[in-house]
This record gives structure tokens, C-alpha cells and sequence, in this order.
């Protein structure tokens, strides 16, 4: 039994109910049968007009293998917002659509619909969809990682597909999912560009719809969470002919709770535009791009029991890999491995259009030890790559992932026994920790500092490392500018972190008038970068999965609009950020700063002394 509950829609419900039998053409296996008591002429002949064109609709393998005959009838004892019934071999239609089917026999799109639905429910109870696996992982009822607990229950909560969707009843359970994309498949040519995968799964099932699909967008649309300024594209476009390869990128672990492990993404090794695909594409570094799950964090206040209890989102990003690789090997001075993975050409493009479908629809549950990038990042192999569905590759961890992958032969971390060639080749990103150890070794050989380590020279204050500045030669100065300007840019991270646990944290509502300014602006910064991992944010309302052609042209607009404005609250933020900083902070800072001019200068005169050119 299927009940309907039905909102606005632009292909709605109907049935037909009559006495009167439609043969099914020669290739159908399912036969309309019309109960027509209580019906007039004129309503008969609208039904059977319906009936007519809804069998003409069916695709050779609907109905099942065997020859089945399916009664119609309109009934009055349906709820009103309940527009269809399914009960064995009858249909059952609300008789409150009879009345528009017959004003209006030629525009019969609430009762196509309606029928059509009801029939993929008699279908899908012959043909048991709803129950097959590879159903269930495209629609979005995923697999666990954990061995007993291995798919996730048919219920809307489970199913976390929940942006963009042609109608959110279809998350009611596997059953509705079947049958409201049936009736998607066979009235909407554009449903191929929209849900291709779905598309494909319903085709080899059930045979080609009759209507031939509309032309699709080229590639994949995605929103660039690593624009910084409106002079950036926000919204991007991913063509997968021009995806050479796909590596598993890991960020190292450090001494953090939540980094200890590391850090699961997939890298798409992208080619520039002219470039046939192939090994140089590996050094189009600037085309490249991360695909990387993230616990959205709207309240700022990172908590290990929020971590621990899903009460953050959990949303794929899509990131420059430039950009990623200065998040962790600059500031969090963590290294980077990106291990190949062997997957055809037909698996890459099925993992971009997997990504492509999570980044429009996917609303996940962050937990640290249950939900988190090491398992989302296995569900994105498991879901796009149907042979690694029959692997055992999920963990926990990221480093357990890799583990897995490389036992199973999907990795290929051989590229990392060389370091020097890994290095040089783009498979491993060295932290700069290394690097300013190895400035700061030229600093203290020329200058006999004291500190052997380069994070304790950087946690004397500004004014403890003065007296040095002025002493170094070339090499060693500019050894100190760049660990100077490194120190700079950590203090203001420490700044903005402190800045807002204390005034968007448990006491926010206790901050001091002249901080509310500044945790208003960056509350609504916070809010308004929603978009850049729920895209669906910019176009709401409109269409459903892949955006298309006229939605695209939206995106531009609204990601221009959404970057410039995030451009402005970020230039105000640190405006009225920065008086709120402690004494000792603004002190540290402005000492940084001056301690950098200092060694900007020396540089300079060491130059000109040298007969070198002018510093600018």
C-alpha cells in the first residue's frame, strides 16, 4: 500500500478507474484495466484518454517479467492530500482530480503523475528496486563503516540527501524514493542531467523512457570554497574529460585532539584547458582541486561533545588544492601525502559526478568517531565505485583508510618512497615546519642564537628577538624576515580565535557594547559563507539535483553578489576586531610588525652595501 500526501508540484497525481480494458502495446508486460461505475461518459472517455497515454509512457521492462493486469478506479474514501493507492493489482486515484482530468483532457499532468507513481509502486513490489544495494547507495540510505550496523535505516532521518530535491516525500522511505523518481524518469527529459546516475540505474532496469532527454549543462557546476575576494569566481565549472587522475589526500596528523589522526580529502588532478590529459597534467597545480568533508562550524565554538553527538553539519567542500596546501603546510604546519588511486577513466568520472551530486544535496551529521572525513570520504569511493562497494575499506580513521586502500590495492603509495621525487613530483607537501627549522639553522649559525628550535625562537616575544635584527648578514636576515612574517601570521590566527570564543562563546550574551558590533558582523559572516559547502542556499527553490543551463547563469549572479559582500564583512570584521585584542596582543603584534619593517630595512641597506638592486 502506498499512500501520497502531495504538495504544490508541477507534475502532480491522478488515476483513472473505469470498466473499460487498454491493451498495452506488444513490449509491455503490464495491462491497464479501467473500473468505470460511476463514472459519466465524458469522465470515461477523459480517463481512458489518461490511461492511453500513460501506457504509451511505459518502458519494455515495466511491470515485471510476467504479464500483469492492473485495475483502476477513482475512490472517494482518499484523504484529501492523499492523491493515490496502491493495493495489490488495483490502483486507486482520488476522485478529487477526476473533476480538473475532465475539464481538461488534454492537460492531464496531475493524473499522469499520480498514475504513473502508483504503477512504479506495483513495479518495485514485483522487482523489488527499493531493495537492491546499488539502489540504496545512489539514493542515499549510505553504508556504516561499522560491520554491524550496515546501512543506515529506510527513514527520512537516515537519509541525508535532503537539498534539492524534486520532492522531499521521496525520502520517506526506499519505496517512495523508487517511485517518485520513476515518475521522474518517464515525464522529465531533463531528470538524465539532473540525477544521471539515477538515470542509468532506472534505464538498465526498467528500458529507455519514451520522451529522449534534453541536451545537459557541460561538466558539473560546483561553488569554489576558496574564492577570497570578489575578483574570484565563486562558482566553477568541473568537466570530467579534464580529471586525469584522483589521489587520496592526507593531511598529517599533530598534537591537536581533533588533528591527531589526520585529515581524509580526494584530490582531483585537473588539466588546464588545451592540455590533453595525461602525466602533465600533474603540473597544472592551479587547476587542481580538493574534495574535502568538513564539519561546518556556524557557532564557532568547536566542542568535542557537539563533535561527539553529530551537532555539526557535515558538508563537501570543494577547494583549490593551492589553497590547501598553505592551510596545513603554512599555517597548521602539518605535511600533506597524495597517494594515487588506480581507478579507470570510467571510475574517475563516476566519483565527479558522485562529488558533484554530494555537494548539491548532501546536508550530513558530523561526529568525530562515527561520521566524520575518513568515513565520508570511504562512502564517496563506496557509492561512486560500485567494485570497491564489495571491498572492505571503511575505518574510522584516515590513516586507517589509507591503510585499507593500500591493502586492497586501490593506493599506490610506492610514489612516497622516494622523498626527494615525491617532493619534487607533487606527492608529498613538506610541512614549512621543516623549512623555517632549516632558515632558522642559517640565522642562528651566523648569529650564535641561543634557542635551538625554531618554535622556541618564535615564542620569545617581539621584543626579546630585537636586539638580534640588526646584526645578521643577508642570508641570515632574510632568514629572520620570513620566520618574522611566519610569527605574524600565526599571532593573528591566535587573535581571531580567541576574539571569537570570547565573544561568540557561552558568555556572548555578556560581551561589552563595543564587542556586539563585532560578533553581529561576524555572526552574519559566519551565516552568509553557508553557501560555500550548501550551495543549494543560492538557489532556492529552484529546479532539483544538477543545476542546469538557466540555473547556472543564477549561480554566476548570486556567487558574485554572495563573494563580494563576504569581501566587505571580512574588511570590517578586523576593523572592529582589532581594539578588542588584549593589550599584550596588540602589543606582540604591532612588536612583530616593527620587528619585520626592521629586517624589511637592513635588507634593503645589505643590498645597496652589496651593489645588488634595490629592494622594493
Amino acid at each position: 500500500m502506498s499512500r501520497r500526501v502531495r504538495r504544490h508540484r508541477a507534475q502532480a497525481w491522478a488515476g483513472a478507474a473505469l470498466a473499460l480494458a487498454l491493451a498495452a502495446p506488444a513490449q509491455a508486460a503490464l495491462t491497464l484495466q479501467l473500473d468505470a461505475r460511476g463514472l459519466g461518459a465524458a469522465q470515461a472517455d477523459a480517463t481512458a484518454a489518461l490511461m492511453r497515454d500513460v501506457q504509451a509512457r511505459l518502458p519494455t521492462g515495466f511491470g515485471g517479467a510476467r504479464d500483469r493486469t492492473v485495475t483502476l478506479r477513482w475512490s472517494d474514501a482518499l484523504a484529501p492530500q492523499v492523491h493515490g493507492r496502491n493495493v495489490g493489482d488495483e490502483v486507486r486515484l482520488n476522485r478529487q482530480l477526476l473533476a480538473d482530468l475532465t475539464a481538461s483532457p488534454a492537460r492531464p499532468e496531475a493524473a499522469r503523475a499520480a498514475l504513473l507513481h502508483e504503477l512504479a509502486h506495483v513495479h518495485d513490489r514485483d522487482q523489488a528496486l527499493s531493495r537492491d544495494p546499488r539502489l540504496l547507495d545512489l539514493a542515499g540510505w549510505q553504508v556504516r563503516t561499522r560491520s554491524w550496523m550496515t546501512r543506515v535505516a529506510g527513514r527520512t532521518p537516515d537519509n541525508r540527501f535532503v537539498d534539492r530535491s524534486p520532492d522531499i516525500y521521496e525520502l520517506t522511505d526506499p519505496a517512495e524514493f523508487v517511485a517518485v523518481n520513476l515518475e521522474h524518469f518517464l515525464l522529465d527529459p531533463e531528470y538524465a542531467c539532473r540525477r544521471p546516475a539515477l538515470y542509468r540505474y532506472f534505464r538498465e532496469h526498467v528500458g529507455a523512457p519514451a520522451l529522449a532527454p534534453s541536451p545537459c549543462a557541460p561538466g558539473f557546476a560546483y561553488v569554489d570554497a576558496g574564492a577570497e575576494d570578489d575578483q574570484d569566481a565563486a562558482f566553477g565549472e568541473l568537466d570530467p574529460e579534464r580529471v586525469y587522475a584522483v589521489e587520496y589526500l592526507l593531511a598529517e596528523g599533530n598534537d591537536q585532539m581533533m588533528s591527531r589522526w589526520g585529515h581524509s580529502m580526494l584530490r582531483l588532478v585537473v588539466c588546464a584547458p588545451g592540455r590533453p590529459r595525461g602525466p602533465d597534467c600533474r603540473l597544472d597545480l592551479a587547476q587542481h582541486r580538493v574534495l574535502s568533508f568538513r564539519a561546518f562550524v556556524g557557532d564557532v565554538q568547536l566542542s568535542s561533545w557537539r563533535g561527539l553527538t553529530g551537532r555539526y553539519p557535515s558538508r563537501l567542500f570543494v577547494l583549490p588544492l593551492t589553497q590547501v596546501v598553505d592551510e596545513y603546510t603554512k599555517v597548521e604546519l602539518r605535511g600533506l601525502q597524495s597517494i594515487p588511486l588506480r581507478l579507470s577513466d570510467g571510475d574517475v568520472a563516476a566519483l565527479v559526478e558522485r562529488a558533484a551530486q554530494l555537494h548539491w544535496s548532501y546536508d550530513g551529521r558530523y561526529y568525530f568517531l562515527g561520521n566524520n572525513c575518513a568515513t565520508e570520504t570511504w562512502k564517496l569511493l563506496h557509492d561512486a565505485v560500485p567494485r570497491l562497494a564489495d571491498t572492505d575499506l571503511g575505518s574510522i580513521t584516515p590513516t586507517g583508510l589509507l591503510r585499507r586502500l593500500e591493502r586492497a590495492g586501490v593506493a599506490d603509495a610506492s610514489v612516497l618512497d622516494d622523498p626527494t621525487r615525491a617532493l619534487r613530483e607533487g606527492y608529498r607537501f613538506d610541512s614549512l615546519r621543516e623549512r623555517f627549522q632549516r632558515m632558522y639553522e642559517v640565522a642562528r649559525e651566523g648569529l650564535s642564537l641561543q634557542p635551538t628550535r625554531v618554535e622556541d625562537w618564535m615564542a620569545l616575544s617581539p621584543g626579546q628577538r630585537q636586539p638580534w635584527l640588526q646584526q645578521g648578514d643577508l642570508k641570515a636576515s632574510a632568514a629572520l624576515l620570513l620566520l618574522e612574517q611566519a610569527a605574524l601570521r600565526r599571532e593573528q590566527l591566535v587573535a581571531q580565535d580567541e576574539l571569537k570564543r570570547r565573544y561568540l562563546g557561552r558568555d556572548a550574551g555578556k560581551s561589552p557594547p563595543e564587542a556586539r558590533a563585532a560578533a553581529d558582523t561576524l555572526q552574519q559572516l559566519l551565516h552568509d559563507s553557508g553557501f560555500l559547502g550548501r550551495p543549494a542556499q543560492l538557489l532556492d527553490g529552484a529546479g532539483y539535483g544538477l543545476p542546469q543551463a538557466e540555473e547556472r547563469r543564477a549561480l554566476a549572479v548570486q556567487g558574485r553578489l554572495r563573494q563580494a559582500r563576504l569581501q566587505q564583512q571580512r574588511t570590517q570584521l578586523w576593523a572592529l576586531a582589532q581594539p578588542l585584542l588584549s593589550v599584550s596582543q596588540r602589543d606582540r603584534i604591532a612588536g612583530i610588525e616593527a620587528n619585520a619593517s626592521v629586517l624589511s630595512q637592513r635588507l634593503r641597506a645589505l643590498h645597496r652595501e652589496q651593489g645588488g638592486l634595490t629592494l622594493p
